[in-house]
C-alpha cells in the first residue's frame, strides 16, 4: 500500500510553482476533438486524471505526443469513434467533458456515467436538459449515456438551474457548431470556463461573455488546431497558501493569478493570516492566532468547494468555533471524520460542519477520502505531534503533481513509501 508519511513540527517555508489547472486541462484536451489536426497544449499538469483523459482520447482514435512532461501535441484528425470506454471514464468526474465535443463532431456520442471522487451525486440532468434544448436526444442504457442529434444542433436559450461548471462547458462546446446563436443563462463563471472559451475562440469559435452569468455562442462551421497554455491551478495554489497560514512561515506560490482566489485569500486574512498579492504570485504567512470564520461554499466567485477541506484544517485550530456550510457536494464532509482522528472537534449536521478549535493535532493513521481531503490530511500532518500516515493517496495523485516533492522543497519532513497491508490497519 502506497502511503504518505509526514513528521510534524518542522519549519515549512519557501517558494513553490503550481502547474496548469487540472479542471481546465481535462476540458481543453476534450475540446481538441472539435478541431481535427494537431493542437498543442502547454503547462499541462502531469497527474493521473490527465493520463486517463489521454487514454480516453487515444481510445477513440487520437494520437498524442508527449513533448515534455508538461506539453502535449494532440492529433485528432484520426478520431473515428464516438464511444468512450467505461473502464476509463468511470475513473474521473470529467468524463462527461467529451460529450459536447463528440456531439459537435459526429452528431452522436456514447459516454459512460462519470466516476471520480465519491463526494456527491453525479447528476447530469442539467447537461441533458440543456443539450435537449439544442436538439439532442438521449437515452441511458446499462450505465451509458447514448446521445444523438438526428436533425443537427440548433442554437437556443438555455437557463441552468444551478451554475454548473460541467454543464456550462458541455453546452458551450456543443453549441459551437450549432446553427444560429446559443445563450447560456446562469452560466458558471470559473476561470477554467474562461480558459476553455479562450481556447475555442483561438480555434475560430465565436463565444462572448465567458466569466459572466450569460454566455453567447454564435455557431460556426469549423475549428482549426492551435497552441494554447493552460491557466495556472488556483486550487493547488490555494492548498500551498493555506499551508503558509497553517505553519506560520511565509509560503510563496507562483504560476497563477491571485484574483482567481479572491474570496479564499480574504477569508485567510479574516482568520489572521497575512496575504501579499503580486501579478502572478502570492505569499501567505501568519503572526497571530487563527481566528474562527464562517465559510459557505458556492460557485465562483464564491468560496470554492475544492478549498473547503484545506480551510477546515485551518479552522480546526482556530481560537473559537465556526460553521462551514457545504452547498455544492453533499458528501464533502467525509474528510472531517479523518481529521477528528487527529484530534479535531467537528460535528456534522446535514450540510453544516460545526468546528470547535483545538490546541493541536496528533499524528496517526488516516485515509484520504477524496482528492482535496487527502491533501488536507497531509497538510494537517505538517503541524501534528508525531508522524501522520495517509493512505489511499491515489486520490491525491489525481490532482497534485509532485505533492510530496514540493512539500519537501519547503522543508517538510515527508516521504512517499510502500507499506505491507498488514502494517496499515484502521
Amino acid at each position: 500500500m502506497d502511503v504518505i508519511q509526514v513528521e510534524g513540527g518542522h519549519r515549512v517555508t519557501g517558494e513553490v510553482r503550481v502547474e496548469g489547472a487540472k479542471n481546465s486541462a481535462l476540458k481543453l484536451m476534450a475540446a481538441t476533438i472539435m478541431a481535427p489536426g494537431v493542437t498543442t497544449l502547454k503547462n499541462v499538469p502531469n497527474i493521473a486524471d490527465v493520463h486517463v483523459m489521454g487514454k480516453v482520447l487515444k481510445n477513440i482514435g487520437a494520437q498524442i505526443e508527449v513533448v515534455n512532461e508538461h506539453e502535449l501535441k494532440i492529433d485528432t484528425s484520426t478520431v473515428d469513434s464516438w464511444e468512450t470506454p467505461y473502464h476509463l471514464v468511470a475513473q474521473m468526474r470529467a468524463s462527461t467533458a467529451v460529450l459536447g465535443p463528440l456531439l459537435s463532431r459526429f452528431g452522436r456520442a456514447i459516454v459512460a456515467m462519470p466516476g471520480g471522487c465519491n463526494i456527491g451525486a453525479r447528476s447530469i440532468d442539467m447537461h441533458i436538459l440543456g443539450l435537449e434544448a439544442l436538439g439532442v436526444e438521449f437515452k441511458v442504457d446499462h450505465g451509458n449515456i447514448h446521445a444523438s442529434a438526428p436533425h443537427g444542433l440548433v442554437g437556443d436559450t438555455v437557463t441552468l438551474s444551478f451554475a454548473s461548471v460541467g454543464a456550462t462547458e458541455n453546452l458551450m462546446m456543443a453549441s459551437v457548431f450549432a446553427k444560429g446563436t446559443t445563450t447560456i443563462d446562469n452560466a458558471a463563471r470559473e476561470p477554467e470556463i474562461v480558459d476553455l472559451a479562450n481556447l475555442l475562440n483561438e480555434m475560430g469559435a465565436k463565444i462572448s461573455g465567458a466569466g459572466s452569468p450569460v454566455i453567447e455562442v454564435e455557431g460556426v462551421s469549423e475549428l482549426h488546431p492551435v497552441t494554447h497554455e493552460v491557466v495556472g491551478d488556483r486550487i493547488e495554489a490555494g492548498t500551498f497558501l493555506a499551508i503558509g497560514a497553517l505553519a506560520k512561515e511565509p509560503v510563496t506560490v507562483t504560476g497563477f493569478d491571485p484574483k482567481h482566489l479572491g474570496l479564499v485569500l480574504k477569508k485567510f486574512e479574516q482568520m489572521g493570516a497575512s496575504v501579499e498579492r503580486a501579478h502572478r504570485s502570492c505569499t501567505v504567512w501568519r503572526e497571530r492566532p487563527l481566528l474562527p470564520t464562517d465559510i459557505q461554499t458556492l460557485p465562483f466567485p464564491g468560496f470554492p468547494t475544492d478549498m473547503q477541506a484545506q480551510t477546515m484544517c485551518l479552522l480546526a485550530l482556530a481560537k473559537g468555533s465556526c460553521i462551514i456550510t457545504e452547498n455544492v457536494f453533499e458528501n464533502r464532509f467525509m474528510f472531517a471524520s479523518e481529521l477528528s482522528r487527529m484530534g479535531a472537534n467537528i460535528q456534522i449536521e446535514g450540510h453544516h460542519a460545526i468546528v470547535h478549535g483545538v490546541d493541536g493535532f496528533s499524528g496517526t493513521q488516516v485515509k484520504s477520502p477524496d482528492l482535496r481531503g487527502g491533501a488536507a490530511l497531509v497538510m494537517a500532518g505538517l503541524v501534528a505531534d508525531g508522524i501522520t500516515t495517509v493512505s489511499d493517496i491515489h486520490h491525491i495523485d489525481r490532482g497534485y503533481e509532485g505533492f510530496v516533492e514540493k512539500l519537501g522543497s519547503l522543508g517538510a519532513r515527508i516521504r512517499r513509501t510502500t507499506l505491507p497491508d498488514e502494517e496499515y490497519e484502521l
